[in-house]
């Protein structure tokens, strides 16, 4: 079942101009709207594990043991992970520099959710990383600022495992397009207050379900 999340805009990103846009051949109708649906890259896809105040643990790139990617505070190590997803927006099948976002949505599959009946807060932020290899440094909000960002709602529940839940990040989205990104990077982080004990583990498989499991960009656009 497709569960579909609204989302709090936490930062206001550069309006779009939607009046004057050209290509309507004369008259007078809007371009036609185009859709397209970018898989994350397994390559670059990965989380960080904080461990103590100061050290951590990298994992980058899905592979035959590593098919999955952490977000949230486990509860038994009370340790913390953080979720980066990489979407290419050049190439074949990508966004043309001079698109106008229209929406977009980011669809992950929740493998799991410890304990099954907590409840995570989540926070989505646009980063940007180049070259896109994971360092410590990028688990910290401050050293890694965040773009722009979204609070997901309703939080995440035992009810949403096993399924492909869909959120809005047409801001993010945006932000992304304004500012000329090569990738749409986002990190995914417990929306912190008072620490919750509950991970979630986001479904990232290179295997023959792919398609329809891994994390997905869809954009659509003028």
């Amino acid at each position: 079942m497709n569960y579909f999340r609204t989302l709090t805009i936490a930062l206001t990103v550069a309006a779009v101009s939607l009046a004057g846009c050209g290509g309507d051949g004369g008259n007078g109708s809007p371009p036609p709207a185009v859709t397209t649906q970018i898989l994350s890259d397994p390559a670059f896809d990965g989380d960080i594990e904080q461990t103590s105040p100061t050290s951590f643990t990298v994992t980058q790139g899905m592979s035959a043991t590593v098919q999955s990617v952490f977000a949230g505070i486990d509860p038994v190590a009370l340790t913390e992970f953080r979720t980066f997803l990489d979407f290419p927006l050049t190439g074949a099948g990508g966004i043309p520099r001079t698109a106008i976002i229209d929406r977009a949505f980011l669809d992950i599959y929740i493998n799991s959710l410890q304990p099954s009946s907590g409840t995570l807060p989540l926070l989505i932020e646009l980063v940007s990383f180049e070259p896109p290899t994971l360092i410590p440094s990028d688990f910290d909000r401050g050293v890694q600022p965040p773009l722009a960002y979204i609070k997901v709602s309703p939080p995440f529940i035992g009810s949403d495992v096993g399924t492909n839940v869909s959120i809005d990040v047409t801001s993010l989205m945006v932000e992304a397009q304004n500012r000329g990104l090569n990738d749409f990077q986002v990190r995914v982080m417990e929306d912190l207050g008072p620490a919750i004990p509950v991970l979630m583990e986001i479904n990232d498989t290179t295997g023959a379900n792919r398609a329809t499991l891994a994390p997905e960009l869809t954009v659509t656009y003028f």
